[in-house]
C-alpha cells in the first residue's frame, strides 16, 4: 500500500509539472532550443566579444538561465540560439515570438508592460549625462542652450525631457540610433553631450579615441531597473526564469558574474545589493 501511494503522489507531482509545460515552456521542451535575443551595442551587460560571441552581465544570466532550464525541464543537452537584437527592435523580437527572452539592459517601465512581460529585476542604474570637457558643464543645468545626443525612443529620452522641463534647460535632444552615433557625433562636436544609463557610459570608454575629453555630470536623471524580456502572459515561463534567478541570486554565482563584468574593483551599489536580496525569492 505505501509503494502504491508513493507511486501514485509520484505520477501527481508529474502531472502537476507537465500541466505547467505549456507556452513559451512547451515550445522549449519540444525543440530542445530556446532562443535568446541579446544586445550587440550595449557594453558591459551585453555585446559581441571575443569571436563575436554574445558575452555580458546580462548575458551571463541567461546562459545559467539556459542551464536552469535544462534542468527544470530535464532536456539535455538545451541549445541556446542566439539572435543579435537593437534598441529599436529587441521588445519586438520576444511580442512576435522570434525570441522566448531578451537579454541586454532594457528599462522595465509601464508602458513597455502593454507590450511584454518582465522578469524580475536584475540591475538598476540611472540616467546620466556624458559631456565634452570643452563645454566646462559642471551639472544638467549647464547645459542651456547645448545638444544633447540620446538614443530615440527609450526612457533616457524621457529622463532627459522630464529633467529639461523640471530645472528649465532650454537644450535640444538629438535622437540618435545607437550608441556608436551618439560617440561619433560627440567625437565630431555636433552634439555636446549624451544622456543614457550611467554604468552604460562608464563602459564606453574602451569606445574613445581620448577618454580624458569627457566627463560624466554627477547628476542622476532616472531611476532605471533593468529586467530581461520575457513573452507577455506566459506566467509558467516566468516563473521559471525568476526560479532561475533566485538560485543566482542566492548563491555566489552573481558575485562572479559581476566582477567579470565590471572589474574585480568596483563594489556593487547599495540599491543593486537590496535588489539581489529582494529576488532571492525562497523556494
Amino acid at each position: 500500500m505505501i509503494r502504491l501511494i508513493a507511486v501514485l503522489v509520484l505520477f501527481a507531482a508529474s502531472s502537476i509539472v507537465n500541466a505547467q509545460v505549456d507556452g513559451t515552456l512547451k515550445k522549449i521542451l519540444d525543440s530542445k532550443t530556446v532562443t535568446i535575443a541579446y544586445r550587440t551595442d550595449a557594453l558591459p551587460f551585453a555585446y559581441e566579444g571575443e569571436g563575436k560571441k554574445p558575452a555580458g552581465y546580462t548575458v551571463e544570466l541567461c546562459k545559467r538561465i539556459a542551464s536552469s532550464l535544462e534542468r527544470q525541464l530535464k532536456v539535455q543537452p538545451l541549445q541556446i540560439k542566439w539572435v543579435p537584437a537593437t534598441s529599436q527592435n529587441r521588445l519586438e523580437l520576444v511580442q512576435k515570438g522570434q525570441a522566448d527572452m531578451e537579454c541586454g539592459s532594457t528599462t522595465v517601465s509601464l508602458s513597455r508592460m502593454g507590450m511584454v512581460d518582465f522578469s524580475s529585476y536584475v540591475f538598476v542604474d540611472t540616467t546620466g549625462v556624458l559631456v565634452r570637457n570643452a563645454v566646462a558643464a559642471k551639472s544638467f543645468k549647464d547645459l542651456a542652450g547645448k545638444r544633447i545626443a540620446v538614443i530615440g525612443n527609450t526612457t533616457n529620452q524621457a529622463a532627459v525631457n522630464a529633467a529639461m522641463k523640471k530645472f528649465a534647460v532650454a537644450a535640444t535632444v538629438v535622437p540618435v540610433k545607437n550608441r556608436d552615433e551618439a560617440l561619433a557625433s560627440l567625437a565630431a562636436g555636433s552634439v555636446d553631450a549624451f544622456a543614457s544609463d550611467k554604468v552604460l557610459l562608464l563602459g564606453l570608454g574602451t569606445k574613445m579615441k581620448d577618454p580624458t575629453q569627457y566627463t560624466l555630470l554627477p547628476d542622476d536623471l532616472s531611476f532605471e531597473p533593468y529586467a530581461i524580456v520575457l513573452p507577455r502572459g506566459d506566467t509558467n515561463f516566468r516563473v521559471a526564469v525568476n526560479r532561475a534567478l533566485a538560485d543566482i541570486f542566492r548563491g555566489d554565482e552573481i558575485v562572479e558574474i559581476f566582477r567579470r563584468s565590471f572589474g574585480a574593483d568596483i563594489e556593487p551599489t547599495l540599491p543593486l545589493i537590496v535588489m539581489y536580496g529582494l529576488g532571492a525569492y525562497p523556494n
